[in-house]
């Protein structure tokens, strides 16, 4: 049944689609696990089965890694699109089984939006940088998350001084974004074509971030070189 379904979702977002994978019950305690810098969710393959059952796994791509959309040609990475994107998918209703068309579409609801279940959240194999926005989405939304389990991972400081002014703009300019998302016309999530592209070929057809490794799964995307 659905409530034991596990594999590869996809999310709409005005850019594309964050590509995302669960593993576990639908209905168990939701586990966000994420990514670090040039990782992607396949990170989280040999250690999800390590776990305690009972739980329900979802990892997420960030934009510009593994299966997730890239953004348009010299549009910068910054580091609160990184937070919009973990609460895009933290409030997502429903997403995209991975592979099926827009004539053929199956929801299935990611299971992390109960409020009866805080999110708990795991980040994993990430730099100073990367743990700023693990942090930082903590922080703005801490309503969202119940526990913060970092691996491998340096310290990350906030400044003291003015923090709650800072931290309340950048929740609100984060909201107003996905607000206004929320009033313009649906979009139709249509299958990606660089899924289906000639792996030879990625390193000059792509800007996915990730460096080239012939030993990557299926699912890592090359970077230009």
């Amino acid at each position: 049944g659905q409530e034991n379904w596990s594999g590869e979702l996809k999310i709409s977002v005005p850019w594309g689609h964050i590509a995302t994978k669960a593993w576990g019950s639908s209905l168990g305690r939701p586990v966000l696990c994420l990514h670090g810098w040039l990782d992607n969710v396949n990170t989280f393959n040999r250690l999800i089965p390590l776990l305690p059952p009972g739980f329900h796994y979802v990892a997420m791509d960030f934009g510009g890694h593994g299966l997730s959309s890239h953004r348009a040609t010299g549009f910068p990475y910054h580091f609160e699109d990184f937070v919009s994107e973990v609460l895009r998918v933290v409030t997502c209703e429903s997403a995209v089984q991975a592979g099926e068309s827009s004539l053929r579409v199956s929801h299935r609801p990611l299971g992390l939006t109960r409020l009866s279940q805080p999110q708990t959240l795991l980040w994993s194999f990430g730099g100073q940088e990367e743990e700023g926005k693990k942090g930082m989405f903590s922080c703005l939304f801490p309503e969202m998350v119940d526990k913060l389990i970092l691996l491998d991972s340096l310290p990350f400081i906030l400044e003291t001084k003015e923090i709650e002014h800072l931290l309340s703009y950048r929740r609100k300019a984060i909201e107003h974004i996905l607000q206004v998302e929320a009033t313009q016309p649906g979009r139709v999530l249509l299958q990606d074509p660089m899924q289906f592209s000639n792996p030879d070929t990625l390193s000059s057809t792509s800007s996915h971030i990730g460096p080239v490794n012939s030993h990557c799964s299926p699912r890592s995307i090359s970077h230009p070189v």
